[in-house]
């Protein structure tokens, strides 16, 4: 039996369609925060296609009593949608919960796959303002997003072939593109901003400092460099070549 968690988000129900035999579990179903109905969620599963929890303050626990759970159930393989460049100390915060909660995983001894993906190409459009001009710190860095459909059918390949048991794939789009390119090519208009004006172009928004220190940090990593590899291991997995972004 799999189990496959955010099964009403975008990747999750692109691979519990790709796997029709899975079992769907959502927020409704069991929070990942408690152990004890996620347990019992997971009663007799042996594989589990473990999305990341939303961004919260709290993130890394929530994995953490997750990945309990499924031990508890007596899951014996967890393949685990992570992001590109996972480490503690990566320049993207939100990274740094997912390296630790890959560190919690292995510590487990249960097997494992780890999907590292890119960032989201369906969320590029999104990160403009009303006026057409996303805005950030990502200088001329590039970035190799991935499509949710390549996400999804890698991971499919993942959870249901043999020979990924303790393997880290980078899940990138072909093209590593800076974010001028990235806007020209969805018809819109890139801004640089400094790492202080990107913090007071989103002070309005009222949202939490961990929140807020994501949201620039993703620029930060793009400038870094740390978000620019372009990896094969979408056809590796797939057997076809991963989408590039398309025009809106």
């Amino acid at each position: 039996m799999i189990a496959v968690t955010g099964a009403s988000g975008q990747v999750g129900r692109r691979v519990a369609a790709g796997v029709p035999e899975a079992r769907r579990l959502t927020r409704k179903d069991a929070e990942y925060g408690d152990t004890g109905r996620m347990r019992q969620a997971l009663d007799g599963v042996g594989t589990l296609f473990l999305v990341s929890a939303r961004e919260s303050g709290d993130r890394v626990a929530e994995h953490r009593s997750a990945v309990d759970a499924a031990v508890a159930a007596g899951v014996q393989r967890i393949v685990y949608l992570s992001f590109a460049g996972a480490a503690p100390d990566c320049t993207f915060t939100f990274g740094r919960d997912h390296w630790h909660t890959e560190q919690h995983i292995r510590q487990t001894g249960l097997r494992w796959t780890f999907l590292r993906d890119n960032l989201y190409q369906e969320m590029l459009p999104m990160l403009a303002g009303p006026d057409g001009v996303i805005r950030g710190p990502a200088a001329d860095g590039r970035l190799a997003a991935v499509a949710y459909d390549d996400i999804a059918a890698s991971a499919v390949a993942a959870l249901t072939q043999d020979g990924h048991d303790g393997r880290t794939y980078e899940l990138t789009g072909p093209e590593a593109l800076t974010m001028h390119e990235v806007a020209a090519r969805l018809g819109l208009t890139y801004v640089p901003e400094t790492v202080e004006e990107a913090y007071a172009s989103r002070a309005h928004y009222g949202a939490p400092a961990f929140e807020v220190a994501g949201w620039v940090s993703s620029y930060e990593a793009i400038a870094a460099g740390e978000l620019a590899t372009v990896s094969d291991d979408v056809r590796h997995l797939t057997g076809r070549d991963p989408k590039p972004l398309s025009p809106r």
